[in-house]
């Protein structure tokens, strides 16, 4: 459909708890194509629903040239022990902390056929997963980090150019 504007920190949408899509009709269809082709980015990693301002919950993946998508996703699966991992967040543009994430995740959901999927992996793709699904829950990266670094990023948004 459209490449859509980034919401950035501050707006509202982006602390929505996303409800469940329980009917597959024109509007999902177009909201998965706006997540796709805005996710369709150098450096865009995942996208969230409310990232593009819609409270289903849905999200989109752009990971090693493969865009793919994830309807009423569920964190079913984390593994490993959580590490440190050098994370930012297209709606907190510029800045970048490190958040505790698992190695590894899986995600349950449906795909627009109403197919039950599933989405795992390690690394980077793992990394998203678990961000796009806080993102769905209303969570923002930064609410993860320790107080000083919640503190610095608070001080760091305060004084971006885009806030």
């Amino acid at each position: 459909m459209a490449k859509r504007e980034i919401r950035l920190f501050g707006d509202p949408v982006l602390r929505t708890v996303c409800t469940e899509i329980t009917e597959i009709d024109a509007g999902v269809h177009a909201m998965v194509a706006d997540l796709c082709e805005t996710v369709d980015e150098p450096g865009h990693a995942g996208l969230a629903s409310t990232q593009i301002g819609y409270t289903q919950r849905a999200f989109s993946l752009h990971i090693d040239g493969q865009i793919e998508y994830v309807l009423n996703p569920e964190l079913v699966e984390v593994s490993g022990e959580p590490q440190l991992t050098g994370e930012g967040c297209l709606s907190v543009p510029g800045l970048w902390f490190d958040v505790l994430r698992y190695p590894y995740a899986k995600v349950r959901g449906i795909d627009l056929q109403g197919n039950e999927i599933s989405v795992e992996g390690e690394g980077l793709k793992a990394q998203a997963l678990q961000h796009e699904c806080d993102h769905l829950d209303g969570k923002l990266y930064i609410s993860r980090l320790e107080r000083e670094a919640r503190g610095e990023a608070m001080r760091q948004i305060r004084t971006a150019d885009w806030f």
